[in-house]
């Protein structure tokens, strides 16, 4: 399959995908799961001390994550889903894992500019503390899961460098407005629709990455094709995944297809040799900018 040609070759060169197209969530306290989880064609893993992780489990899951973060290999991305602000459980998991040095942290129930400040700044100084260099760890921020975050999303412009991307999530934002299902036929219905368009113009608007919500229709492997499908054309760059089975439909889904590579080749080869250019015409379409941003995501320099 394509898509496991490309892990496979990233796995030989033994380096991480320039942008990665699936982020497998692992609860972070299972071994087991996370050794699955590390066999797969996924391009990142999530270990997880969130939703996955009861009360009691929460100290183990953090010493456990610890542990399994240095074996992440070198072609998947080590993120950690932390607990939210609110919960009085956020410091503890950060300064558990931020010296075991992940890619990042995926910050769930994130409302807005002043949440991602704060966690921020945690980092600066458990950065500081730990000996890792101050910046490197980058945050993906769940930014629609409560009503007041829908309200926040354009305020992520210039708060910090480590903003990294942007996700959106359906289940925990019906719970908050009541929805009986936010889904009809296997598409979602208006009201996250539109959460899921605003994580589109917030992520652009930051200038980050924008990374699809989870499918959690575990069994309708029809359903996540035509989302990832959909997200993919609408300029998501990657997206969540909840089961293993779900990584290979998101990897072919999130991987352009010959002729537009194709496409994106030559424009980004006429850009090389036009420097001072800002538009010009190839085979009769007129170039520019915006052309140049998406050939640039078609080759995953996202």
């Amino acid at each position: 399959m394509q898509a496991r040609g490309a892990h496979a070759q990233a796995s030989q060169r033994g380096a991480v995908l320039t942008m990665p197209r699936s982020f497998l969530f692992v609860p972070g306290d299972s071994q087991r799961k996370f050794d699955s989880a590390v066999a797969s064609a996924s391009d990142a893993l999530i270990l997880d001390l969130e939703d996955s992780v009861a009360l009691s489990q929460k100290d183990m899951a953090r010493t456990l994550v610890q542990q399994l973060l240095p074996r992440i290999p070198s072609y998947q991305q080590g993120w950690v889903r932390v607990n939210a602000l609110d919960t009085g459980l956020l410091l503890q998991d950060l300064v558990a894992v931020v010296p075991a040095r992940p890619f990042g942290i995926l910050l769930p129930k994130c409302e807005g500019r002043e949440s991602l400040r704060r966690v921020a700044d945690y980092l600066d100084a458990l950065e500081l503390q730990a000996g890792v260099p101050v910046g490197q760890t980058q945050i993906l921020v769940i930014a629609t899961e409560t009503g007041r975050a829908i309200f926040e999303l354009g305020s992520f412009a210039g708060v910090t460098a480590r903003l990294w991307g942007i996700s959106w999530g359906g289940e925990d934002l019906a719970a908050v407005v009541g929805s009986l299902s936010n889904r009809v036929g296997g598409r979602y219905t208006e009201p996250y629709r539109m959460a899921r368009s605003l994580c589109l113009f917030a992520a652009a608007a930051a200038g980050v990455r924008p990374i699809d919500t989870v499918c959690v229709e575990i069994s309708a492997p029809e359903i996540l094709a035509n989302e990832s499908r959909e997200a993919f054309r609408d300029g998501f760059v990657g997206k969540l995944a909840i089961h293993p089975r779900q990584i290979d439909p998101i990897n072919e889904a999130f991987q352009a297809s010959e002729s537009q590579l194709n496409w994106a080749r030559r424009v980004l080869a006429a850009f090389a040799e036009n420097p001072s250019a800002s538009a010009f015409n190839l085979d009769g379409q007129m170039i520019d900018q915006p052309h140049l941003r998406l050939a640039r995501r078609l080759c995953g320099e996202g």
